[in-house]
Parts: structure tokens; sequence; C-alpha cells
């Protein structure tokens, strides 16, 4: 039982974390903007190249150096937005889609020309793990856990006891009724992508201090981010972090050795559990758990 808490719940719950992040603002964007942002894991990998820079310029932990990548991420977002998805505004979701896989490509061929392909980590010695009556965790685990419980509930009070949060629901809930009452839709816009973008960096940095850097690494997650948040409702913000921290313990039990000690799933093929997910959600629940937009 504790090899099964401290091998596959605890880093299922991590991966879940992250999941959840990058699912919450994925869906988020989606539930204002009313497209899927295919540019969204390439906004994670700029977030976690960010905090690198910072690491390696001021000599910081990459948790100081999350407001950093959170600065830096924002404008991208915001730029893409003016640039190539204002003018598309009143266009076909698929046309949005198809350009923000454009973006996605650009954003991704910056990081190669800037940082190269080569694989890099943020430089950190050994930490032991915590014990506690036999449960192990990597302080690096704890730290992930803790900063995605903190960013929830920073959304959290934004979006119910916020004027502006407010706006954002009732963007998401009927768009066309909230233009008409007066919401102000151009800075609703705007702050929609700060949240999304600021998860993005968060979720990203999270992943590279649990891995490493790679100027795939949102990319490699973006399926199990959107696997999450259909899971969740797509649309629904909370719907989707519950459907990331479920697909990320799915994930890593799906390797557990539960019949004569081999794993139920190779480790190399646990990637597929996100599509396998995705799939059935789509065939038996297309609504989600919470009843996603249509």
């Amino acid at each position: 039982m504790i090899e099964l808490v401290n091998f596959y719940l605890i880093p299922g719950l991590v991966l879940g974390a992250i999941y959840a992040l990058a699912a919450a603002g994925l869906s988020l964007a989606y539930g204002v903007l009313r497209f899927a942002n295919f540019a969204h894991g390439e906004l994670m990998t700029w977030g976690g190249y960010a905090a690198l820079v910072a690491v390696v310029a001021l000599g910081i932990s990459p948790w100081v150096a999350l407001p950093i990548a959170i600065a830096a991420t924002i404008p991208v977002a915001l730029a893409a937005d003016r640039a190539f998805y204002a003018p598309l505004r009143r266009a076909q979701p698929a046309v949005l889609l198809i350009s923000s896989f454009g973006v996605a490509l650009m954003i991704r061929a910056v990081v190669y020309l800037v940082w190269g392909p080569t694989p890099q980590g943020y430089a950190r010695g050994f930490t032991p793990p915590l014990v506690f009556e036999g449960i192990r965790i990597q302080q690096r685990h704890l730290m992930i856990l803790a900063g995605t419980a903190i960013a929830a509930l920073l959304v959290h009070l934004l979006l119910s006891r916020s004027r502006a949060g407010r706006a954002m629901r009732a963007m998401a809930d009927d768009p066309d009724l909230a233009r008409v009452t007066g919401v102000p839709v151009a800075g609703v816009i705007r702050l929609t992508w700060c949240v999304a973008a600021a998860l993005a960096a968060v979720a990203g940095v999270f992943l590279a201090v649990d891995t490493e850097l790679t100027p795939l690494l949102g990319f490699n997650v973006l399926l199990a981010a959107f696997a999450a948040a259909i899971l969740g409702g797509i649309g629904r913000p909370w719907g989707a972090a519950l459907g990331g921290l479920i697909l990320g313990v799915v994930e890593e039990l799906s390797t557990y050795p539960l019949i004569g000690g081999a794993p139920l799933l190779e480790p190399a093929y646990k990637g597929g559990v996100a599509f396998a997910v995705l799939v059935l959600v789509l065939i038996f629940r297309p609504q989600g758990l919470f009843k996603g937009m249509g």
C-alpha cells in the first residue's frame, strides 16, 4: 500500500495538478472566447524558458522566478490575440483554431531559435524527500501541489468575488446578453488572456521543475490538457481542473503492477491514456462531468 502511495498516487496527483492548471487555462479561454487555443502548450513552454532565463541571470530558484515567467508570458498571449485572433474574432471557430496552430508554430520556432533543441533544466542539487510514516514525497512535488492550490484559490477569488470575474462568467454564459448589458468585452477578453497565460506559465514551470525543459514541453501535454478540459466540461475551469487531477492519477495508476507483478500498461504507453479518456468521454458523455458548452 505504501508503494502504491509513494510511487503511483503521489506522482499521479503531481501530474494531475499540472494538467489541472493547463486545462483550467484552456477551458477558461474557450468559455469566454469560444475557440480551442492550440497555442496554449507553447505558452507553457515559453513560461518555462522565461523562468530559466531568470534562474540563470539572477541566480534565483524557479519558484521565485514564477512571477517573472508569468510577466513574460502574458504579453505573448496578448500580442497573439491582437495580431492574429482579434481580426478573426467573427470568423468560424475552425478558422481561429487553425490560426492558433500557426501561432503555436511561430512561438515554438522562436524557442528553438533562442534556446536551441537541447533539453535543459533548472540547476538544483539533491534534496532528500520528506518522510511521514513511511510516505515519501519529494520537496518539489510538495511545492507543486501547494502552488497549484494557491493558484486555484486565486482564480476562484477572481471569478467569484471580483467584478471582473463576474463579467468573465457573464461572457462565458451568454456573450450576446453580456454585450447588451454593458459588459466591457475588450477588457474581459484581455483579462481572460492574462489569466489563461498566467496559468499556462505556472504549469510550464512546474512541469519543467518535475522533468526538464525542451521546446516541446507544453506540446507534449497539450492532448492531456484538452482531454482533462473535455472530461470536466469544456468551458468550465473548475471541471477542467478536476478532470486534470483525475487524468493524472489514472495515467500513473495505469502502470501499477496489479496482476501477476506485471504493469497494467507499459510506462511507455501511459500517454495513450489521455487519448483513450478523450475518446470515451466524447462517445459516452460529450458534455463532460459538469455539462460544458456545446
